[in-house]
């Protein structure tokens, strides 16, 4: 995986940094993977706008993906590395031996040819996915599950990864690409691996289209809003207004949300960084 930086023959190309798409092998999506996606705006269903700042963007169809990793001991090839404008991460097609094909999420040094599968007695090598209870400590992983059967939900996006510290009875001590250490339950799942491009970090947009391409409309700073639009609004000239806090008042840059009573605080043993 590699960046490349274009040559300035256009403003918008002047600080522009693209991927260099190293790892893709194909441009065209398995058909009977994909599924439409419907745009909202931002409203709701009465035509209100409940989400500020979203619209427009390319048209995209959903690649399904396979999270779950459910078919223990049916070996698979990867067939080929793709992209996902759903996501940051690549996604790798795989072909099982029993003839079904499905998504899922692309390890880095994933190739295509290579032979993968999922289960309990399997080796850890790069894109396996096993239960936490047979990877050995002290690995790399990624795609993590958080109830057993319920599919991947922690370390999904491009260059995340977690690592597998310990185990105690019942329970793993898995530190989160947060900085997070925390407790799962050794029955679920993971994959070994850090997801695939860990590049996408250097990406340097160049122009405010790309960022409508995306489907995001330009924000609008809270300081210099009217008082009756935001706490931080209001005021003579350039002063702006107040503690740094949300539209509804609630502060920002430090001011800790989660509540006391969340029943799964028991099972974080070292908060994330601030």
């Amino acid at each position: 995986m590699s960046v490349r930086k274009l040559k300035p023959i256009t403003p918008g190309q002047r600080f522009r940094v693209v991927n260099g798409f190293d790892a893709i092998t194909t441009d065209k999506p398995e058909k009977s993977l994909l599924a439409p996606i419907k745009r909202t705006g931002g409203r709701n269903s009465q035509g209100k706008m409940t989400m500020r700042y979203k619209g427009g963007g390319h048209k995209r169809r959903y690649r399904i993906i396979d999270f779950k990793r459910n078919k223990p001991g049916v070996p698979a090839t990867v067939a080929t590395i793709e992209y996902d404008p759903n996501r940051t991460s690549f996604i790798a097609l795989l072909n099982y031996q029993d003839g079904e094909k499905r998504y899922v999420i692309a390890q880095s040094g994933l190739k295509v040819g290579q032979n993968i599968v999922s289960g309990e007695k399997v080796a850890p090598e790069i894109g396996n996915c096993m239960l936490l209870e047979n990877i050995p400590l002290g690995t790399i992983i990624s795609c993590i599950e958080l109830h057993p059967g319920q599919g991947a939900v922690l370390a999904r996006s491009a260059g995340a990864f977690a690592q597998l510290m310990a185990r105690d009875g019942k329970f793993a001590t898995v530190k989160l690409p947060s900085g997070e250490t925390r407790l799962i339950l050794i029955t679920c799942s993971a994959t070994i691996g850090a997801v695939s491009n860990s590049d996408h970090q250097l990406l340097v947009s160049g122009k405010a289209g790309r960022t409508r391409w995306l489907g995001r409309r330009p924000r609008t700073r809270p300081v210099v809003m009217n008082p009756v639009d935001h706490p931080m609004g209001g005021g003579e000239g350039k002063s702006s207004g107040g503690h740094p806090r949300s539209r509804n008042g609630i502060p920002a840059k430090g001011f800790r949300t989660r509540s006391k009573t969340k029943a799964s605080n028991k099972y974080i043993i070292e908060r994330r960084k601030k």
